[in-house]
């Protein structure tokens, strides 16, 4: 698109101004890395200032939802209430569950219990024990703009061992997100993550992974956590995506339920952990939009 833009020319990016002015020297060096064989984003799935604050309003109602779930779990809950007090309060802040009806997924969270990887079904016949770990996925729409982010949840007295694992995938995201700058690439942030997982002795899953998020459910980039510093797409300003390891206490080994295609499970029945953030490549670093 920039070949074909004069520097005089309105930018491509929607603000009203030149392109000389805006995005040139951004397409320039983006150019230079192309031409190093790096993968570079496509100008869609760069953010403007505008839909970076309408992201911002959606990823609120998304913090407010996993907050509000944050202080009200508890042992004997079932995970269709949780289902229930998402859709309720995303819907009564003006917002849409982003989960509900996305390629007939039927619940507006997930909820994935111990040895679940993900896109666990909320159930009035799952009901939360001691010593459980829970992750509980939220996802929320608002005007048109995605917010997406997960946070783990221990249950009564777990034991030292499924906590640990809570507490290193945690570990594994905030080492993922320093190493979230401009001009970086998403293998470095993705070697992080591996690294610390394999040095506690976990694996994490090589087939689901993070994804762009903004304006829509999910964009380019997809976002792998094994993977070598150096590859992978190149981060630039304006990107946003989301850091989500999925750590596995045994092998990396998975499985979808056969009832509904939807549902993932460790292959060796062993817990699993996942802490899932959204991240703005900002000019300087990084901003943690959602939580």
């Amino acid at each position: 698109m920039s070949a074909k833009l004069s520097r005089n020319d309105p930018c491509w990016c929607g603000s009203g101004r030149k392109y000389k002015t805006c995005h040139a020297a951004f397409d320039d060096k983006i150019a230079r890395f192309s031409e190093q064989g790096h993968i570079v984003p496509p100008h869609n799935i760069i953010k403007t200032p505008e839909q970076v604050e309408g992201i911002r309003k959606s990823a609120k109602i998304n913090i407010a939802v996993l907050d509000y779930i944050e202080e009200h779990i508890h042992e004997g809950m079932n995970t269709a209430e949780i289902d229930r007090i998402v859709y309720d309060m995303t819907t009564q802040m003006g917002g849409i569950p982003a989960p509900l009806h996305y390629e007939g997924y039927p619940y507006s969270v997930c909820t994935s219990v111990n040895e679940q990887v993900c896109h666990g079904f909320p159930s009035e016949k799952v009901i939360l024990k001691d010593g459980d770990i829970i992750n509980v996925d939220c996802s929320t729409i608002l005007n048109g703009y995605f917010s997406d982010s997960s946070r783990m949840f221990c249950i009564g007295d777990v034991s030292p061992e499924k906590k640990r694992l809570v507490e290193v995938t945690r570990e594994c995201v905030e080492l993922g997100l320093k190493e979230v700058r401009p001009w970086g690439f998403l293998g470095d942030m993705g070697q992080a993550v591996h690294d610390h997982a394999f040095q506690n002795g976990y694996t994490v899953v090589r087939e689901i992974g993070g994804h762009g998020v903004g304006l829509a459910f999910h964009e380019e980039p997809w976002v792998g956590y094994n993977s070598k510093r150096g590859t992978e797409m190149l981060m630039a300003p304006g990107m946003i995506f989301t850091i989500e390891p999925m750590v596995n206490m045994g092998k990396a080994d998975i499985y979808i339920d056969d009832d509904n295609n939807w549902e993932v499970y460790t292959e060796d029945g062993k817990p699993s952990a996942q802490w899932e953030i959204m991240v703005l490549v900002t000019e300087d670093g990084a901003e943690v939009l959602c939580w």
